[in-house]
């Protein structure tokens, strides 16, 4: 092992550590999650823990309390696309807040022939507009690097299915970029007021959920949720706390969060992943085992000990043929995948952790060509995914 890795060790005989970082590296460590999903479960106790995990995690999300009645969703403008309309409509989840959305329907989808539908959540930089192939409406949108395969709302509209396109709380339009205020600056003071990034994203997408379950349009029975990198976090949420949700697509790598801290030596993650309290529970890991029976696809593989593991939830509920994974092209079968089962260490790099997770960073972008016809087949529409 390299000297330049940074590892704690005590230097007292009580193994004890006198600085903080040391003290909570060891605690992250020893933590073993009070609601962890345990693969020897028996199907009996399934629901039971399933349950409790949905009931956790909705608390740990924060979500406003008996907020006064708001007003109904309103459309805004519509447009004719090729083989779909495109809606822009604006909600209101809560007291002083408008969250805009675009909604792409396509042609021969109505009252007379509703139609499945999936929630589309970017990834950490990129707005709804870009998700349905639109051009951006502010000045400060970043370049995308894969400006095709991003445009997760229209393959999946021109796939079929009704796609609702989603900014994250602030992206897009959603925020003034002046002022120096970052995600960073307000999601602290989201915290320090008892709300959460996370949090907040959910509940916003959670009342587009159920003005979407009203549509005439849509067959409520088949609606799914499906985000790339930070987006996929709302998903599974979603996924988790609402059991009518058909379908869940984790646009991502998987991996044990926890663990992944533990041995990069308290990696210092995105805000938005920060939900206070939840590893006292339940790792991402977990909430994705409590998807179980209803299809769960992860599109970019990961550590394959934890995708592994997560798939026993899904042989417990006896639906193991719901539970899909693809890996990166560069890790795509076991011959090129060299750290399958190799211990981590302490003080990996986050490049060499990549490495042992089997995440080729470079590539990382939503997959059209394995979310697309996956999810039109576990939908049932008509097409490709046939």
């Amino acid at each position: 092992m390299s000297e330049e890795r940074t590892v704690f060790n005590s230097d007292r005989p009580d193994g004890r550590f006198l600085h903080i970082e040391g003290f909570m590296h060891e605690y992250l460590k020893d933590l073993r999650p009070v609601l962890e999903f345990d693969p020897n479960m028996k199907p009996e106790h399934f629901a039971g823990w399933q349950m409790l995990v949905a009931e956790k995690l909705r608390e740990l999300l924060q979500f406003p309390e008996e907020i006064p009645e708001q007003p109904e969703p309103k459309m805004r403008w519509a447009e004719p696309r090729d083989g779909y309309e495109l809606q822009k409509w604006e909600a209101y989840p809560e007291p002083m807040k408008v969250v805009t959305f675009l909604v792409l329907i396509p042609d021969g989808i109505n009252a007379d022939n509703p139609g499945a539908a999936v929630m589309c959540f970017p990834g950490s930089t990129h707005s709804k507009e870009f998700l349905a192939g639109e051009p951006e409406i502010v000045a400060w949108a970043p370049e995308n690097k894969y400006p095709i395969r991003n445009q997760m709302a229209r393959h999946y509209a021109e796939a079929g299915l009704v796609a609702v396109a989603v900014d994250h709380p602030d992206m897009g339009e959603r925020t003034t970029n002046v002022f120096g205020i970052s995600r960073y600056e307000w999601g602290i003071h989201a915290i320090w007021a008892g709300r959460n990034f996370e949090g907040i994203s959910v509940f916003e997408k959670i009342v587009i959920l159920d003005w979407l379950k009203q549509q005439d349009y849509v067959n409520r029975n088949r609606i799914a949720v499906s985000g790339h990198s930070l987006g996929a976090k709302p998903a599974l949420h979603m996924g988790v706390v609402d059991p009518s949700i058909a379908a869940v697509v984790w646009n991502d790598f998987v991996s044990n969060w926890r663990q992944r801290e533990v041995f990069t030596t308290l990696l210092r993650c995105h805000l938005g992943h920060y939900i206070p309290g939840m590893q006292q529970w339940f790792d991402y890991v977990d909430l994705m085992a409590a998807i179980a029976p209803r299809p769960f696809l992860i599109t970019e593989g990961g550590r394959t000990p934890d995708i592994e593991r997560i798939g026993k939830a899904w042989d417990i509920t006896g639906r193991p043929q719901h539970y899909s994974v693809c890996y990166y092209p560069k890790y795509a079968t076991s011959d090129k995948r060299p750290h399958d089962y190799d211990d981590l260490f302490e003080g990996i790099t986050d490049d060499e952790y990549y490495e042992y997770a089997n995440v080729d960073v470079d590539d990382h972008c939503f997959k059209e060509n394995i979310a697309v016809p996956w999810l039109t087949k576990v939908l049932g529409v008509p097409g490709d995914g046939d």
